[in-house]
C-alpha cells in the first residue's frame, strides 16, 4: 500500500484541501488525514484528526471535510504509483 497525508480544514466558512500556513493559522476548522491505498481503491484511514480551532463543526460539514481529503489523497497515492512504475535510469559509477 502507498502511505498518504493531507490537510483539510474550513476557512471563512469554505472548506479547504491542503492548507498553507496563512489559511491553516486563520482555519475556523483544522483537520489532518492519513490513509493508506492503492490506485482506484478505496482507501484505509490511519489517522483523522480534525480541531474546531474557532468553530465547532457539524456531521455534515466533517463529510465535506473528508470527501476533500479522499480525493486530494487519491491523486496523491496515483502519482506515487506513477513514480514507482518504472525503475529509474542507471547512473553511471564514479562520475
Amino acid at each position: 500500500s502507498y502511505c498518504a497525508a493531507i490537510s483539510v480544514g474550513i476557512v471563512g466558512g469554505v472548506p479547504v484541501l491542503d492548507l498553507p500556513y496563512v489559511e491553516d493559522s486563520t482555519a475556523e476548522v483544522d483537520m489532518n488525514v492519513v490513509v493508506l491505498g492503492q490506485p482506484d481503491s478505496e482507501p484505509r484511514f490511519v489517522e483523522v484528526q480534525g480541531t474546531a480551532e474557532g468553530q465547532a463543526f457539524s456531521r455534515s460539514e466533517l463529510e465535506v471535510m473528508l470527501g476533500l481529503a479522499t480525493k486530494g489523497l487519491a491523486e496523491i497515492i496515483a502519482l506515487q504509483a506513477e513514480q514507482v512504475a518504472s525503475p529509474p535510469n542507471p547512473r553511471a559509477l564514479g562520475r
